[in-house]
């Protein structure tokens, strides 16, 4: 199915100047911070004045690619994927859903989910995407707190939404549907051409975003029309992404990260979105499949990365021209490997749910290991005492000046006065992340405000000593939390996921780690004590809660539980 897409408005024009300009000062980062400004929208929808203007001037273009684990592959034009979300709005409008529905989107990487987040977004409605990875109760907690009139899932998910009030509609993708619900084959049937019921004011919300919750209950993040979908000109900048690309991110959907590099970056720079759904990771044919499709530029977690240099990455002749990380900071070990292997730096960047990418390395700049960059173009960064609440230069929480405007910013804390309000206390956008500037303007991670510990009165970065850590062969995977003690009031304890050779005897693993990081630390860094792990708590997102090893390590201290594989140093 192909279509006409849509003309140019002067929400896409204002758009596509800023989105140029950008093209025009990729590796300028001076000229591109200094002189970009964010576009003025009282009006816009993505969908209609910009994905479909794409598509008008690019139909035969590949918007997204998919391979799956049998490495069948399946490419959706600009042209096709345009026609087929306004058949698919036509079809939502006549269910009943309106500007300003709210609908979960709980969907793999299949070509649904970007047909119906875009018809979604040309209604007015709101998105609110989902992991299919969530229970019952999570799913129930969404559906309440995002007060939600719709849920697009597939059938064989039914059972998550066991707890979701019968006044939701259930609208399902795929076989044996159960009584009561919607089927998606019914969209095949709706008017082609959609006709949109007027201007979607800028400020509406598109995007309710719940986050992924390393220390408490997920907060849900409201993004206008605007905000995620042009406020992305800063991370398709930092990406690197150009038009005609390849662009293959490893991020699975329902978290803002996919938002990022899987729908508004790309689709900015008229690239294309490349996934694959493999069923189980496998570097080898992750590599193959990147040589065979000629994928142009690689953004995946840390998680991933890890894992990849436990492989022969020179296997992979023609390696992505651009290679990115994000999600948690990358730690030098991983990126000195990488770049042995393929010539080429990966460049870790910084942003939240509640903001696009704000900070990082841009394209033909100078890398710093272990740092996260600069500040992208529309962001004011700066550092504050997390104490005094004042400015401060070398180290303190990431913040965004709000007497600047900043149109990539969430517009709120859905439904949360109190969290909003805190979040913006005395001026600034509050990240509750820490971080130290050099001389150059780099910013280096230095961890979560509620991650931060003191040894003996020094503070201790977690990070930090897990950089160190992942520089040992035998690692694979590292978290450093306080442990309770008597006289320091905390020690730094490492739980650790070793190599499968190397967890055939953790003994001689511990005293090489215990030798290896006494060579590489101060003597008040040193890790005193390593539990080695099968598995690390994480997020469905992938990132380490370490808020469950801290409450772990307190419990097996105050009851002196010296169980599993719990090795002391002999320099306590």
């Amino acid at each position: 199915m192909t279509g006409p897409g849509r003309p140019a408005t002067a929400g896409t024009a204002a758009v596509r100047q800023a989105r140029d300009f950008l093209f025009e000062h990729g590796t300028d980062y001076d000229g591109a911070v200094s002189e970009f400004a964010w576009p003025q929208l009282a009006e816009f929808n993505f969908a209609l004045e910009w994905f479909d203007v794409v598509a008008a001037e690019h139909p035969d273009r590949a918007a997204v690619t998919i391979v799956e684990a049998d490495l069948s592959a399946t490419a959706h034009s600009y042209g096709e994927l345009s026609a087929r979300s306004d058949q698919v709005a036509n079809w939502l409008r006549a269910l009943g859903l309106r500007r300003g529905s709210h609908v979960i989107v709980m969907l793999n990487n299949a070509i649904e989910l970007w047909q119906v987040m875009l018809a979604i977004a040309k209604i007015g409605a709101v998105s609110i995407p989902t992991s299919t990875l969530l229970s019952a109760d999570d799913v129930a907690y969404r559906a309440h707190k995002g007060e939600v009139d719709a849920v697009v899932t597939l059938t064989a998910l039914a059972d998550r939404l066991s707890q979701v009030p019968a006044s939701v509609a259930r609208i399902g993708i795929g076989p044996d549907l159960p009584d009561g619900w919607i089927g998606w084959d019914g969209s095949d049937d709706a008017e082609r051409v959609f006709t949109p019921e007027g201007p979607t004011p800028a400020g509406d919300t598109a995007l309710l975003y719940f986050t992924s919750g390393t220390t408490s209950r997920p907060k849900l993040v409201a993004h206008t029309q605007v905000s995620y979908p042009v406020g992305h000109l800063s991370t398709m900048w930092w990406l690197g992404v150009r038009p005609g690309d390849v662009h293959l991110n490893i991020s699975s959907p329902g978290w803002a990260k996919h938002a990022w590099s899987s729908f508004y970056s790309p689709f900015l720079a008229q690239a294309t979105v490349f996934v694959f759904n493999y069923d189980r990771f496998d570097a080898a044919v992750l590599m193959q499949v990147m040589e065979e499709h000629r994928v142009s530029t690689l953004c995946a977690p840390p998680t991933v990365w890890r894992m990849l240099i436990q492989s022969d990455l020179t296997r992979l002749p023609h390696p992505p021209r651009e290679l990115l990380g994000a999600g948690e900071p990358l730690n030098p070990e991983v990126i000195h490997r990488v770049r042995q292997a393929w010539g080429a730096t990966i460049r870790d960047g910084y942003g939240q749910t509640e903001m696009t990418c704000c900070v990082g390395n841009s394209p033909g700049q100078p890398v710093k290991d272990g740092s996260m960059g600069r500040p992208t173009p529309g962001y004011p960064v700066v550092l504050v005492d997390p104490i005094t609440g004042e400015q401060v230069e070398n180290e303190g929480e990431v913040c965004l000046d709000l007497s600047q405007p900043v149109l990539g910013l969430m517009a709120r804390y859905y439904e949360d006065a109190a969290a909003t309000a805190a979040s913006r206390a005395g001026g600034y956008h509050h990240t509750g992340d820490i971080a130290a500037r050099d001389a150059d303007g780099y910013l280096t991670y230095v961890g979560r405000a509620d991650d931060v510990f003191k040894a003996s009165d020094y503070k201790i970065s977690p990070f930090e000593l897990e950089s160190v850590l992942l520089e040992h062969d035998v690692v694979v995977e590292a978290a450093i939390v306080p442990s309770p003690d008597p006289v320091r009031l905390a020690v730094p304890k490492a739980y650790i996921r070793l190599t499968a050779a190397a967890a055939a005897d953790p003994a001689v693993a511990a005293r090489a780690i215990f030798v290896h990081v006494r060579e590489r630390l101060s003597a008040y860094q040193r890790i005193r004590i390593i539990e080695f792990v099968d598995d690390l708590p994480k997020t469905i997102s992938g990132k380490i809660r370490r808020v469950d090893l801290r409450g772990r390590e307190a419990e097996r201290v105050a009851a002196q539980d010296g169980a599993g594989q719990h090795l002391e140093s002999d320099y306590r």
